[in-house]
């Protein structure tokens, strides 16, 4: 038995993403999204129970606060970097709404690296807590709970999607004012009755909207459930281009050229991005569609260039990749550059073809032309906000199958919404994308 539980517990916290430079991962052990599920329900559940009964309680022997413009406001959002460049509309608005709040951010320490290239945040004010291990991530949440405390925050803002952490976060914060998302009559995620503005999840409309109406929401006393009615602001959607430091361009030129990429050569650099992170695996297109398409494309001219991007973690399944196109046009970069460096690379390269994933939306931040594929999640809800940017869908009638109402998990293990998008399709969207150039 006790064997057996020690196995369980290398399985949990086994090496399951590597922090490679990218950012996009990290480079100790993580707890597996797996066992952060099983977190979140039997822990979550009866936590998010027993605060909502002392939140009744509380409520019972105070008198509800009139509501004031917050002075201090902090987001939460835990999981995903691409989400963080989505939030970017919700922090604009937010200056614009309250121009002398100061505002906070909290999110998992191997995420902080996109807070820092947005920029829309102190560096200061941007805490973090450990993903590395249960302890690691008990420890840090304790402290960064103190901290949250001690500064005496107005409003939290969780942007999280039914995570029952962030829910009973937002009240243990001492916050009088908290805005997430609340299931009402769906069959969704249970997370007790802990918010001030519970705002209804609109599965309809894009991501980025829905966490427009958590500030809107929030701007205002919630006399009406739910407390989100406002027209949509379909023109306030748009990303400031990223603007790349001399240091981190230089930093980029030199690891090109350490890899036999010269980047001022007039050639086309064509990025292929063939993973995606651990939290929803199957929006993965098929390796060998990669590989066709790349020997597709390095056949169709000799000024083509194949550059292969993804963690240090799956710097071995780039490198059979890599092999497998067997070209010497063809470079494998996964794991060697940092998450500004990467950026730097989307801004002098002429396309991305990506999988449903964080690159999806941080290349929207440059002005590469994109190609997105998307399969288990709908680009309706999840698309990328920039303008150089091209979907493929499939379409099919089981498809989306990953929602924030089944904690983004599906029973599907073959996921042909993916595989119906053809090489042919990719390539001709890549080419017509090159062309227009």
């Amino acid at each position: 038995m006790t064997v057996g539980f020690a196995l369980i517990l290398r399985r949990i916290f086994s090496r399951t993403e590597v922090e490679s430079k990218t950012g996009f991962g990290v480079h100790y052990p993580l707890m597996k999204v797996s066992f952060m599920r099983i977190v979140d329900r039997w822990a979550g559940i009866p936590l998010c129970f027993l605060l909502t009964w002392l939140r009744a309680v509380g409520l019972l022997f105070s008198r509800p606060k009139p509501w004031s413009p917050p002075r201090k406001i902090l987001f939460l959002e835990i999981s995903e970097m691409g989400s963080m460049v989505l939030a970017l509309p919700l922090f604009r608005k937010t200056q614009e709404l309250f121009p002398d709040a100061e505002l906070y951010f909290c999110t998992f320490r191997h995420n902080r690296p996109a807070m820092d290239i947005l920029g829309v945040i102190p560096e200061s004010q941007v805490l973090t807590i450990e993903g590395k291990n249960l302890a690691g991530f008990v420890i840090s949440t304790w402290r960064a709970l103190r901290r949250l405390r001690k500064l005496r925050l107005d409003l939290v803002v969780d942007m999280e999607l039914f995570a029952r952490f962030t829910a009973a976060l937002s009240l243990l914060s001492g916050a009088r004012l908290r805005a997430g998302y609340f299931r009402f009559h769906n069959e969704g995620l249970y997370r007790g009755r802990l918010l001030t503005h519970p705002v209804a999840f609109n599965p309809h409309v894009h991501m980025a909207h829905n966490l427009l109406a958590l500030i809107h929401a929030a701007s205002r006393e919630a006399k009406e459930l739910p407390p989100q009615k406002f027209p949509l602001e379909k023109n306030n959607l748009s990303l400031p281009e990223h603007q790349i430091p001399e240091t981190v361009l230089a930093s980029l030129y030199s690891k090109l050229r350490r890899a036999g990429i010269d980047p001022r050569s007039g050639k086309r650099i064509i990025l292929l991005n063939p993973n995606a992170s651990d939290l929803i695996p199957l929006r993965r297109w098929p390796l060998e569609n990669y590989v066709e398409l790349a020997r597709r494309l390095l056949d169709r001219s000799p000024d083509h260039l194949v550059v292969i991007t993804g963690t240090a973690e799956e710097r071995s399944r780039t490198e059979k990749l890599a092999q497998s196109i067997g070209s010497p046009r063809c470079f494998n970069l996964a794991g060697e550059t940092s998450l500004p460096e990467l950026l730097a690379l989307y801004s002098v390269s002429h396309i991305l073809v990506t999988n449903d994933s964080g690159p999806v939306h941080f290349s929207s931040l440059t002005d590469i032309h994109t190609v997105a594929l998307f399969g288990p999640e709908t680009p309706e809800l999840y698309g990328p906000l920039g303008t150089n940017s091209r979907v493929l869908y499939a379409g099919y009638a089981c498809s989306p199958c990953v929602s924030a109402f089944n904690h983004r998990r599906s029973p599907c293990t073959n996921n042909r919404c993916l595989q119906a998008i053809s090489v042919e399709q990719v390539l001709e969207a890549v080419l017509s994308r090159l062309h227009g150039d």
